[in-house]
């Protein structure tokens, strides 16, 4: 079954001196956040930028993902650490994203894991719908 989630921005004001708002409609499971373009390029300064929450949803999916193919391949993990990291580029955009994960799983060596992981950053939904970016990563046992 499919599903949708939804999200939406009030923005006020033009690029460079305006701000906005990011509601999560469909959970509610994350406070309103504020954006502009100053911490989308400049210091964060307690607001989001389109980059973090795009680093927040690979990540996780990267995890899902992971622990599922571990899973299926008689090796789940017991705990799986994933930090993404989205570049931006003013004038050229996102320029690329480092998966980083670190994981204890019984029963795999170094290299099993990192084959598994590197399975897992080209497969997982959100590695495919960025696939027109650059995605790296380093992948070890705790």
């Amino acid at each position: 079954m499919a599903t949708t989630r939804s999200a939406h921005t009030v923005w006020e004001g033009n690029l460079l001196e305006g701000n906005g708002v990011v509601t999560f409609d469909s959970s509610g499971a994350i406070a309103e956040q504020p954006v502009t373009w100053a911490a989308r390029t400049q210091e964060a300064n307690g607001k989001t930028s389109p980059e973090e929450l795009i680093a927040a949803a690979h990540s996780s999916c990267f995890s899902m993902a992971f622990s599922h193919a571990l899973a299926g391949a008689g090796t789940p993990p017991s705990k799986l650490v994933t930090s993404a990291d989205v570049t931006f580029q003013p004038g050229e955009g996102i320029t690329g994203i480092h998966i980083t994960v670190e994981g204890e799983v019984p029963g795999l060596d170094e290299a099993g894991f990192v084959a598994a992981a590197e399975n897992a950053k080209v497969n997982c939904p959100v590695s495919q719908a960025l696939k027109a970016v650059p995605i790296t990563l380093s992948a070890k046992l705790a």
